[in-house]
């Protein structure tokens, strides 16, 4: 019996490896990396799947070290698939439009210039906003190409994964991209069905929150240093973590 009148599962013989907001932090990137690594040598697996849900910048000090590390080929065999979340979003949106540096800056994107080692601006004219822009994307490099490759959806078996969420009674394909990158409200509150289980970051929460329609393991690891991966396999699910 199909979802959702049976427990979500994925495709047989497949493992997922959902990974949640990483907001610059490098350090718990290289360390749920390392617990995956382990599992795979505890649980051995043909065919594995990482996922990682978007907001890989942003907020923490190491955003440039984050996507040099997600650019890199897994350490199994398997496949890797790199979602767009919304800060993704605002740095490839201020490329083409200076207008958006102040928006990025209110939302945590003076320590992704840093990064890059760029100094944002004391005072900002269009000038400075310019150069500023100029200099992300010449420090970016190939780093850009991949940003702007980034998909806002994937789906494995009866799952879904985006970053924020979808639109209730919208059908996938008819989805906008800025409701799946920046969606919380009607998404959060509504209790289904759906025609995917939903997996998803976005909207911090102290733990994993477990929904009949979506699983929220955005953990806050900027300020917790809990970085959350969603293990999906048949219909099992558990948890690897940082902390």
């Amino acid at each position: 019996m199909p979802f959702p009148d049976s427990p979500p599962r994925v495709p047989d013989g497949t493992r997922i490896y959902a990974v949640g907001d990483i907001h610059g932090r490098a350090d718990l990137l290289g360390a749920i990396l390392a617990e995956i690594e382990r599992d795979l040598t505890r649980n051995p697996c043909d065919d594995v799947v990482e996922i990682f849900l978007g907001d890989y910048i942003d907020r923490g000090g190491h955003s440039r070290a984050v996507i040099d590390m997600l650019r890199e080929d897994p350490s199994h065999d398997g496949e890797r698939i790199c979602l767009k979340g919304n800060h993704e979003d605002m740095l490839l949106e201020f490329l083409e439009d200076p207008e958006v540096l102040i928006l990025w800056m209110q939302n945590g994107g003076q320590p992704t210039l840093s990064s890059y080692g760029i100094t944002p601006p004391a005072e900002v004219s269009a000038k400075t906003v310019n150069q500023v822009r100029d200099q992300l994307s010449e420090a970016l490099g190939p780093q850009r190409a991949f940003l702007s490759g980034l998909a806002t959806s994937h789906v494995e078996g009866d799952y879904l994964f985006v970053h924020a969420g979808i639109r209730p009674g919208v059908s996938l394909e008819a989805q906008e991209p800025e409701d799946l990158m920046w969606i919380r409200e009607p998404f959060l509150s509504f209790d289904g069905p759906l025609p995917h289980c939903v997996v998803h970051g976005h909207t911090p929460v102290e733990q994993p929150e477990i929904r009949p329609f979506r699983i929220d393991i955005d953990t806050g690891a900027v300020m917790s240093g809990v970085l959350t991966c969603l293990v999906l396999e048949e219909e099992t699910r558990r948890f690897l973590s940082t902390g």
